[in-house]
């Protein structure tokens, strides 16, 4: 696809989003923001039941054209693939550039791949809650050990779950959002160890 055919498609994308919208009985619904931007993606997943298997993605979302654009190519993308969790995490920063458009796209990794990052949160949750389920515990017992979790990171520079979402928002560029943080980091070890 040449340059003036990605640009339409990606203007498409977020004209006409594919995908968006509260996914209802969701396993995980995941907020990453990017203060730097005023990004704000949600993403929702849906796992197979009894398998590490996506069945189904949607998002919401503000933001600029390429982080929407991004997340509505990117849950299209899952919910035609329909990608086990290996698979979602596999899914590299750099694979999803050369997707979107690396000409386009690398100017602005970080609305470029928020919807990425955002949607390994969401599997990584998905992965985590059904672990701890297994364990015993109850959905309360996981939300209260969620928000602990979220509480240790205050003051760290990370932003975790709704605290994406309020950062994100208020241009809050001293909280930076893991979503934000993972990609940029990712790019640059992906980069480093391609050099070798």
């Amino acid at each position: 696809m040449d340059r003036e055919a990605r640009i339409a498609w990606l203007v498409d994308h977020n004209q006409r989003p594919r995908h968006r919208g509260r996914l209802p009985d969701a396993d995980a619904r995941v907020p990453g923001g990017n203060p730097g931007c005023g990004d704000v993606i949600t993403m929702y997943v849906k796992a197979n039941d009894g398998e590490d298997r996506v069945a189904a993605v949607s998002f919401e979302g503000v933001g600029c054209t390429l982080s929407q654009a991004a997340a509505s190519i990117l849950a299209e993308r899952m919910n035609r693939q329909k990608p086990t969790f290996n698979e979602v995490l596999g899914f590299s920063y750099e694979q999803m550039l050369d997707l979107l458009g690396r000409d386009i796209a690398a100017s602005r990794p970080q609305c470029a791949t928020l919807a990425l990052g955002t949607l390994k949160g969401a599997v990584k949750t998905v992965e985590m809650n059904r672990k701890l389920r297994a364990a015993g515990h109850t959905d309360d017992e996981i939300a209260q050990l969620r928000r602990a979790i979220a509480a240790q990171a205050e003051g760290t520079g990370l932003v975790i779950g709704e605290g994406a979402e309020r950062a994100a928002l208020s241009g809050d560029r001293t909280q930076e959002p893991v979503s934000r943080a993972g990609p940029a980091a990712a790019l640059q070890r992906e980069r480093s160890r391609r050099a070798r």
